[in-house]
């Protein structure tokens, strides 16, 4: 008998499944902390609890598939490796697109001349003296590299030049753009490589931790992880290109909703720890984005579901906010829950709150610990107040205000954060759940503790914000419930039919008529504002959060069983789906190019060319395909084709093709002993 088993890593905990493939039905599931900086540990505790509630025998499992919410969340918090960008045929002013800069993060960008025009021919030459060069002075400093060129999608012969010095002299992880988007927006392509490169560390950990328990279990089966669109790829693709797994965890959780519901159209919100992510269910298929997937502030240029996805978790930051009446906002960055972090460190945390709290009225920086996050020791390429930062974290955790001794320090432990190197340990609405006896997962006194100290802060009229931790916890939970209301309507309004031009969905979420109309507003004017869909709601705290929603929405609130591991379940119930696309063009009269890996390819017709790109794109799908283990591939082939009429007759300008190998991957057969 076989049995599939699921794994998904998140930003607080690691669910795993059993599933019974012949039933069709989950028959076991486990949860585990996520363990950083060693994600084995975690890992490792779910799959074992989860076999052995199963009953079976490891052996009989005969495919594992992995989801995962980490890139999705270094993404959100700014967090991920420090990265070099070689940036070719570019000028300085394209830095400043797509967001870029902000991707960059002040990290070193290498400016070269070279890269090609729109028919693929080469601009300017390589200039491979100075590229060698400045590998080899920003190697030690860097934990990859993304390397992009003009026009690379037309040719690519520039950014292979430098991938291929890039692995010579440095060993370092190297991303070339033309390798994860056949788009010609140059920025955007960098933008996806410089993510890509960031990313590549974190996935390739946390694969690595799940093939080797999987070894010292005996597991002999294949390795497959949920892409940003729901399929299926093989572990070896994702280590490659750590930024298709982006929206990873939230792609799975659409799929596991629907396999668990049945439900054919409904929003699907998913609350994990760092972020809730939001996507619409349409006659049983998740929508894709063709804008490309969008994480916090980034537009990428990988497919992925078009989710809404907003820094809002249980283990969100709590931000008083100033003025004279009390009000607070939740996220984006997330924070080591209080009650989390007096579980691991209960000296230090115990004992600092209780000095806290004989003090009238708290510090900014009270209540906060900084959580060393490496193994041996911090990253590279640190600067001096950076390191010294970390010099005092070497021993282990400490209140923030003894990491950092002078103001000017805050913005070194700022960007050991960003760079995942620490974690700041402070309040959340876990903390909050805890205090009301919604959770009892870890310590219960620190939360109440933690929670009595942030209610004596004082607002805009020298008030404390709340008279008690009780109501201060209520007021949190509420703030979770009404900012998640926000996140669902917003993705109501972007994914409704109607042009709602000039306001955005964020504008019309916020207007007055439609608060109005959520209050049910009774007067000379009566509105109401319902959705048109269910609401599925998913996460290990959502039937904490959620129960309220439905009635403030009008509409039905499903929680279904199992649904805090429904990202586990989604990742074994998709299919393989591997995409190659390339662009044949017309750079003259009675000339068509097709634009290959080695170069543009002329042919005097333009089926020549299309025949030549498809056959070409056939096999590259096929084979990646068969590489992540389908046996029975379905291929499909989408084409795009520019014309426009001239004196009456076409004129073709370019197509883009796109050929898809399909199918679901090969189960492991297992031997009788």
């Amino acid at each position: 008998m076989a049995y599939l088993l699921g794994v998904d890593t998140g930003g607080t905990y690691t669910d795993a499944v059993v599933l019974d493939e012949g039933a069709d039905r989950v028959i076991a599931s486990a949860k585990s902390l996520t363990t950083r900086p060693d994600l084995a540990l975690g890992v490792g505790r779910a799959i074992d609890a989860a076999i052995a509630s199963a009953g079976v025998s490891a052996r009989d499992i005969a495919m594992v598939s992995l989801s995962t919410t980490l890139a999705t969340n270094a993404l959100v918090e700014g967090q991920g490796g420090r990265v070099a960008l070689i940036f070719i045929g570019f000028d300085t002013a394209e830095l400043g697109r797509a967001g870029l800069d902000q991707a960059m993060k002040g990290d070193p960008v290498l400016f070269l001349a070279g890269g090609h025009n729109h028919a693929g021919v080469e601009q300017q030459p390589l200039d491979l003296a100075l590229l060698e060069a400045e590998i080899t002075r920003l190697a030690p400093e860097v934990t990859g590299f993304a390397v992009a060129g003009a026009f690379a999608t037309r040719n690519p012969a520039h950014e292979i030049a430098a991938r291929e010095a890039v692995r010579r002299l440095s060993g370092r992880p190297v991303t070339s753009s033309h390798e994860l988007s056949a788009g010609l927006n140059g920025p955007r392509r960098a933008l996806t490589a410089v993510l890509n490169a960031r990313l590549i560390g974190m996935i390739d950990r946390l694969i690595t931790a799940c093939e080797g328990h999987m070894t010292s279990l005996g597991i002999n089966a294949p390795l497959m992880v949920v892409r940003g669109d729901g399929a299926l790829v093989s572990a070896a693709l994702a280590r490659e290109r750590p930024i298709e797994t982006i929206l990873s965890g939230p792609a799975a959780s659409i799929a596991g909703a629907s396999w668990l519901t049945g439900e054919q159209n409904a929003l699907v919100s998913d609350i994990g720890g760092t972020t809730t992510d939001v996507c619409l269910l349409k006659d049983g298929k998740p929508m894709i984005d063709p804008m490309g997937a969008r994480v916090g502030s980034f537009r990428t240029m990988v497919e992925a579901v078009a989710m809404r996805t907003t820094g809002l978790g249980g283990d969100s930051e709590v931000h008083l906010l100033e003025g004279l009446e009390t009000g607070l906002h939740l996220g984006p960055r997330r924070l080591m829950p209080i009650s989390l972090a007096a579980r691991d460190y209960p000296d230090l945390v115990h004992g600092a709150l209780d000095q806290w709290l004989t003090v009238e009225a708290p510090g900014e920086q009270d209540g906060r610990f900084a959580i060393p996050m490496w193994q041996a020791a911090p990253p590279p390429g640190l600067t001096p107040r950076e390191q010294a930062v970390a010099d005092r974290l070497m021993t282990g955790p400490l209140r923030v205000t003894d990491a950092v001794r002078t103001r000017l320090e805050y913005p070194a432990l700022t960007k050991l954060v960003q760079r995942g190197a620490v974690m700041i340990a402070g309040l959340t609405p876990s903390d909050a759940a805890h205090v009301l006896g919604r959770l009892d997962s870890w310590d219960g006194e620190a939360a109440h503790k933690a929670v009595a100290l942030f209610a004596r802060r004082r607002n805009g009229r020298g008030d404390r914000i709340m008279a008690s931790p009780v109501a201060l916890a209520e007021r949190i939970v509420t703030r979770l419930e009404s900012q998640t209301v926000d996140c669902l309507l917003e993705a109501a309004f972007d994914e409704d039919a109607r042009d709602w031009s000039p306001e955005t969905p964020e504008r019309l979420t916020r207007h007055p008529l439609s608060v109005a109309g959520l209050d049910g507003h009774q007067g000379v004017v009566r509105l109401s504002l319902t959705l048109g869909v269910p609401v599925i709601g998913l996460g290990a705290s959502a039937p904490s959060y959620y129960p309220p929603l439905g009635g403030r929405l009008g509409t039905r609130m499903v929680l279904p069983e199992h649904a805090g591991v429904a990202n586990a379940i989604g990742a074994v119930v998709g299919q393989v789906s591997m995409s190659a696309t390339g662009i044949v063009t017309a750079p003259g009269p009675g000339i068509f190019a097709a634009h290959l890996p080695d170069g543009p390819q002329r042919f005097g017709t333009r089926d020549q060319a299309l025949a030549a790109m498809e056959a070409h794109l056939t096999a590259v799908a096929s084979a990646r395909a068969r590489a992540a283990g389908v046996e029975e591939i379905r291929l499909s082939v989408a084409r795009d084709v520019s014309e426009i009429a001239v004196e009456g007759q076409p004129m073709f300008i370019e197509a883009s093709l796109t050929v898809t190998a399909q199918g679901r991957p090969r189960i492991a057969v297992t031997t009788p002993a």
